[in-house]
Formats: C-alpha cells, sequence, structure tokens
C-alpha cells in the first residue's frame, strides 16, 4: 500500500478506531459476535453464553478506558465528559446534559441509536452486554475513582438512560490558621 506523503514525510494511516464512531464499530461487532453468541448460546446454554461474553466485553472496556486516559494524559472528569464525541458521532445519542464539572458529569440519553440498531439486528437482548455493562467498566479503567450510577436504560425499555458520573474529592478540613488539613485516609496511625 502505498501511503499518502505530506512535505517528503510519510503520514501513517489514521487507526480505524479514529475514522469510525462507536455506532458503527458496535454494529460491525454485533454482526460478527451475535450469530457466534447465538450459537453458544444453543451449545451451552444462555446465560452461561451471556454471562462469559458480558465478562469478556466489559474486560475489554476496561483497558479501552485505561488507553484513553493514557492518551488524553489524564483521568479527569472534564477530559472524560470531553472525549465522548466517538460516542455521539453521527447522532448515535441524543442526550440532555444536566451537569458538567471537575466533580460530576451528568446526562440522560434520550434517544439511543444503539438500541435501535440491536433491535433492528435482531439483537436487542444482547445489546446489554454489547453496549451497555460497557459503561460501568470503560469509566472505571478511565479513572477508577469515578463511581457511575445508572438506574434505567432504554436498552430495557426505559424512556431514557440517566447517567450520573461523579468524582469524590478527598476529605479535608480546614484547620484554624487556613491551612488545609491531611486526608484523614492518609494519616499516620
Amino acid at each position: 500500500m502505498i501511503l499518502p506523503k505530506h512535505n517528503d514525510k510519510t503520514i501513517p494511516p489514521v487507526p480505524i478506531e479514529e475514522r469510525l464512531g462507536v455506532l458503527d464499530r458496535r454494529r460491525i461487532e454485533a454482526m460478527i459476535l451475535g450469530p457466534v453468541i447465538r450459537a453458544y448460546q444453543d451449545e451451552i446454554g444462555r446465560e452461561q453464553a451471556a454471562d462469559v461474553a458480558r465478562r469478556t466485553i466489559t474486560g475489554i472496556a476496561r483497558e479501552q478506558g485505561a488507553a484513553m486516559a493514557a492518551k488524553l494524559g489524564t483521568n479527569s472528569l472534564r477530559a472524560f465528559a470531553s472525549s465522548k464525541e466517538p460516542w455521539l458521532r453521527n447522532g448515535a445519542l441524543e442526550i440532555d446534559v444536566i451537569e458538567e464539572n471537575d466533580d460530576a458529569y451528568a446526562f440522560n440519553v434520550t434517544r439511543c441509536r444503539y438500541a435501535e440498531m440491536y433491535e433492528e439486528l435482531g439483537f436487542r437482548d444482547l445489546g446489554e452486554a454489547f453496549s451497555c455493562t460497557r459503561d460501568f467498566e470503560f469509566s472505571r479503567g478511565f479513572n477508577p475513582d469515578v463511581k457511575l450510577t445508572r438506574t434505567q436504560t432504554i436498552m430495557q425499555g426505559a424512556s431514557h438512560c440517566d447517567f450520573r458520573y461523579e468524582l469524590p474529592q478527598p476529605a479535608s478540613t480546614q484547620t484554624d490558621n487556613g491551612e488545609a488539613a491531611a486526608d484523614a485516609r492518609n494519616e499516620a496511625p
């Protein structure tokens, strides 16, 4: 393959994960993995096959979250929030942001084309394993201190998904002279 040249220097190809949005990647994955998981469900049972798929996919998500933090050079909640474009690309998700700051990132997904796509492909029941469970592990990989709370998803039939990420700040207190006291977890016994 001949690579494009710019100023007599070879420009490396753009990685596929940067060219495709996440929705397109999930479609490709589902078209391949869906039939494979269905075959395993027939062989070893629905729950066992789904559990193996879920564990494998969430492990991958955790690694991807760590790689994203490394690529960004930070694992702050603001960086996490600002890196969501590939998940939103081409209208994949319609979201209403409720809060976005150093300590919290909260939004509702009001339209999920991921759920629509899994339905279209006949894998709605696998959509939770293919996409929804990734959210928790991706954020753990990105920053183990980030906590995600979500009580419902469109994939499960709810009207919206409620994402609530928070990054608890270390507890500190002020001394009489205004200096911050050490975090109680870091104090010597």
